[in-house]
């Protein structure tokens, strides 16, 4: 059979190679001028190929509709994947978190070493070709249109064109528009794993701070929504990093409440062992200022900031502080509260939430059940996860699959 794939990035490498590999012969259609644009950003350039984590915990992590992944994970599983990868000659390092990483930390070997795979099986690989259209005749694809009005005719034909993340990678959401003019069903498109505007103005302050292993906790109108351990960053305009990017997962159903951010920066103690480390912190320094108190137990750049929140003077002697201003430090270490306005733009997101409502798709083979031979495979439909790998793994189980049926 002619298969015709289009979009070059992780789902659509991994769909031609399959399909290549089940003796079809394949014509690869990429709007870019060089595949796997995408991929090369990802894992700030080291590229997070999956998680080592064991198959059952792989669905815990998935955000959107994992029962429709339960095919993919099983078929082409993160171990399958990492001993594609390790056999095609990009040799994989497993990190904090089972955060699997090329040993090299260049993104580029996995895109080379799947570009090497695809043209040994003699794919066709076409770069700075846009598609244009799906061709259906009597409910079945039949081919595409390209922006050059050339048509390329297929028995089968996968779309894997990414969702609205990184516009920039070519993600523009064109195969959005296929599968609305196909018939299907697109559900509400938001931007993922993405960071938060935050509304105090203190943020300011902290840019360019990061914090480790605190305790973050997302509530919506005061009922707990996430929680997770980890690292985040101060920025301009609010926080990132891998703990806020998780969260902003979960925030796009709690659209219209009062979301709030409630961080305890010293997760590993309890609130009284805290207490009687700052006592004897205060202790040390009993006779000065209670600004200069504070510098074993925070980044100098956050002192201020908890000066004024504390309300406690900064002039005012450690030994004069009283024990319920010292109850109001205490629950500031133990419940740093931020008000979230919003996330950012697709331009900062890294993946679209939102996509193909997966009903419309048969999980065991990603064939559209509207379309007969029209298959949709990665960031284009309606799945999404948090970061560690998990999101790649949607990408190459859902590919994997588009390709072998």
């Amino acid at each position: 059979m002619k298969v015709v794939v289009i979009g070059g990035g992780a789902a659509g490498m991994m769909a031609a190679l399959q399909a290549s590999r089940e003796g079809h012969q394949v014509i690869l259609l990429e709007k870019n001028e060089k595949l796997g644009k995408k991929i090369y950003i990802t894992g700030k350039g080291r590229c997070n190929v999956t998680n080592a984590c064991e198959i059952e915990e792989l669905f815990e992590h998935v955000v959107t509709n994992r029962e429709f992944l339960y095919s993919g994970f099983y078929t082409f599983s993160n171990d399958a994947v990492m001993e594609l990868f390790e056999e095609l000659g990009c040799p994989l390092k497993i990190e904090r978190g089972n955060r699997v990483f090329p040993v090299s930390d260049h993104s580029s070997d996995v895109i080379s070493v799947l570009e090497r795979a695809l043209k040994r099986q003699n794919v066709t690989i076409c770069l700075k070709t846009t598609v244009k259209k799906i061709l259906v005749q009597d409910g079945q694809a039949v081919g595409v249109r390209l922006a050059s009005e050339d048509t390329v005719k297929g028995d089968k034909i996968i779309v894997a064109t990414g969702g609205m993340s990184y516009p920039s990678t070519g993600s523009t959401g064109d195969g959005y528009e296929f599968a609305r003019k196909t018939g299907h069903h697109v559900t509400q498109i938001v931007p993922a794993l993405v960071p938060f505007q935050i509304r105090e103005d203190f943020c300011r302050e902290l840019m360019g701070l990061s914090l480790r292993n605190i305790k973050a906790v997302m509530t919506s109108n005061g009922r707990k929504v996430y929680e997770d351990f980890g690292e985040m960053l101060f920025t301009h305009f609010g926080v990132s990093g891998p703990v806020i990017l998780s969260a902003s997962s979960y925030a796009a159903r709690y659209q219209g409440t009062e979301l709030k951010l409630h961080m305890d920066l010293k997760p590993a103690l309890t609130k009284e062992q805290l207490d009687q480390r700052i006592l004897r912190d205060f202790k040390e320094v009993k006779n000065k200022a209670f600004k200069n108190s504070l510098s074993h137990l925070l980044p100098k750049k956050m002192i201020p900031v908890m000066i004024e929140l504390s309300g406690i003077p900064e002039h005012k002697k450690v030994n004069e502080i009283t024990r319920k201003e010292r109850e109001k430090l205490l629950s500031l270490f133990k419940d740093f509260t931020l008000t979230i306005a919003g996330v950012r733009g697709f331009k900062e997101a890294i993946i679209t939430q939102g996509g193909i409502d997966v009903k419309e798709i048969n999980p065991g083979t990603m064939e559209s059940k509207k379309i007969k031979g029209l298959y949709f495979a990665g960031e284009i439909l309606d799945l999404d996860a948090v970061t560690g790998g998990f999101n790649l793994q949607i990408a190459w189980s859902t590919g994997y699959l588009a390709g072998s049926n």
